[in-house]
């Protein structure tokens, strides 16, 4: 071979090596990127023209693919669109986006899913077009309706759970908004839809239920009293002085009761304290506590740990250096204590379910194209924070709250069934605003329903006291679930 001919097989050599590294570059290694790319109009495309699978509630799909009429593309449909939007999120093919179970079952529901090979298979032997499959959710239908309707304009959120498997059956935001707008194929359309969205100070995108936190107020002192019990500083019966009103430890800052009321006799039980949520019955009963002792009790209940069920939860806090007056007011949910609603009802099933923690869940079950279930979430333990004995005596505790005259949770008694919660009216920070909360679990006697209500203070109520607000919305949600 000559020395011409020799360089000419070099050059060419070497120009294949560059061909099969860029190749390589662009069909794996740079491959996800340039997928994810907005830029990308194939991925649109392709993602346009999947027939997705559908998500369902109680046998009915409530979102769906429809082909377009003369077009190779499909259209995701939202029936009752906003009712679910806090789970079901939305899917843009023309935006290259999407959210909640839209986003977090996006494998199952394009048809790319190892759950679904059996699926796969039969489509590449038949030469189908490729399938997604279908997710079916744990929600029940009209107790979401229930939330919704009891919730109304109002922003806050509701959470409730299976008692004894931790199954999610209601998760409502308010305000939502209809996943219909971002669905579109029209791409101006949904451009102005997403901005309008994403503008209003309401934030109607954001699932209040699990990526908000709010400061759980009273509700907290179910665990405070978790604290008091196991550090055998208090029992249910054992009288606690309860004034009008206390200075915080190493301050001179005053913390009184709700609206400076008296709690009982000023010696009540810690039953009794409890249930009228008495605040300076838990900040005086704090001071023989140590921060360590509060923060080992919400480790123990999940605080600081990221989740997914599937869609992700934001981590609740718990303060993690508090002085004296501090944790003095993180004993009754103030302070930097921030949660979401779906812990606290995690909370309220803990004790529901004897002291047994289970890890919340959406998903019932995967299924094929051809509606035969392919997979089944299986209820997962998810700790046990509390004793058996603890859970007892914290749901006579809590059915007080409910039962008795002077409890604050009156408003969700129901007739023939025992009800167990606690109330919370958490002061925001913002002026003279305030949330107002409930969670708690029914029936007292084999419970089927625990639940969180977290009702936002607004211009027309501004400080919401939890039994007046947030209770009916509990009560309602228990007769849907329980009827």
């Amino acid at each position: 071979m000559n020395n011409q001919i020799r360089k000419i097989f070099v050059i060419v050599l070497l120009m294949f090596a560059l061909l099969g590294v860029g190749v390589t570059n662009t069909q794996f290694i740079s491959a996800s990127s340039l997928n994810e790319d907005p830029r990308n109009q194939r991925t649109i495309l392709h993602a346009a023209e999947t027939d997705r699978g559908p998500i369902i509630v109680d046998k009915t799909a409530i979102v769906s693919s429809e082909l377009e009429d003369g077009s190779k593309r499909y259209a995701r449909s939202y029936s009752e669109g906003p009712l679910y939007a806090p789970v079901t999120g939305y899917f843009s093919s023309v935006g290259n986006a999407s959210t909640g179970i839209e986003a977090a079952e996006e494998d199952v529901l394009d048809g790319q899913s190892q759950t679904l090979l059996g699926q796969r298979l039969r489509n590449l032997l038949t030469g189908q077009n490729r399938q997604g499959g279908g997710v079916e959710l744990t929600l029940n239908s009209q107790m979401q309706k229930a939330a919704a309707e009891a919730l109304g304009d109002r922003k806050g959120a509701v959470v409730a759970l299976d008692a004894t498997t931790g199954a999610v059956l209601a998760m409502y935001s308010s305000p939502s908004y209809d996943p219909n707008q971002l669905a579109s194929s029209d791409a101006t359309e949904v451009s102005q839809a997403f901005s309008t969205l994403s503008a209003d100070p309401n934030n109607p995108l954001t699932n209040r239920a699990i990526s908000q936190r709010y400061a759980p107020g009273s509700t907290f002192k179910v665990l405070t009293t978790v604290a008091l019990f196991e550090n055998g500083l208090a029992a249910p019966d054992t009288r606690m002085p309860s004034p009008v009103s206390t200075t915080l430890p190493g301050t001179a800052t005053e913390v009184s009761n709700i609206e400076s009321s008296t709690c009982g006799d000023g010696n009540p039980t810690l039953t009794e304290a409890f249930a009228r949520s008495c605040n300076t019955t838990f900040v005086l009963a704090s001071q023989q506590l140590t921060n360590q002792q509060l923060i080992d009790v919400t480790n123990r209940f999940g605080f600081g740990r990221e989740s997914q069920i599937p869609l992700t939860v934001t981590p609740s806090v718990f303060p993690s250096d508090a002085d004296a007056a501090q944790l003095a007011m993180s004993s009754i949910g103030q302070y930097t204590v921030q949660t979401t609603p779906l812990q606290m009802a995690q909370v309220a099933q803990t004790v529901a379910n004897g002291g047994q923690m289970m890890t919340p869940y959406l998903i019932k079950s995967i299924v094929d194209a051809d509606n035969q279930v392919v997979r089944t979430t299986a209820p997962t333990d998810g700790g046990r924070p509390i004793s058996a004995e603890t859970a007892s005596k914290l749901t006579t505790m809590m059915e007080a709250v409910v039962s008795q005259p002077y409890g604050t949770g009156t408003t969700m008694a129901l007739p023939n069934v025992a009800v167990a919660a606690k109330t919370g009216t958490a002061e925001t920070g913002e002026g003279d605003r305030a949330n107002a909360w409930a969670i708690g679990f029914a029936p007292v006697t084999n419970p089927k329903i625990a639940f969180a209500v977290l009702v936002e203070g607004d211009d027309n109520n501004p400080t919401p006291h939890g039994g007046d607000v947030a209770g009916p919305i509990a009560r309602a949600i228990l007769e849907a679930g329980l009827s």
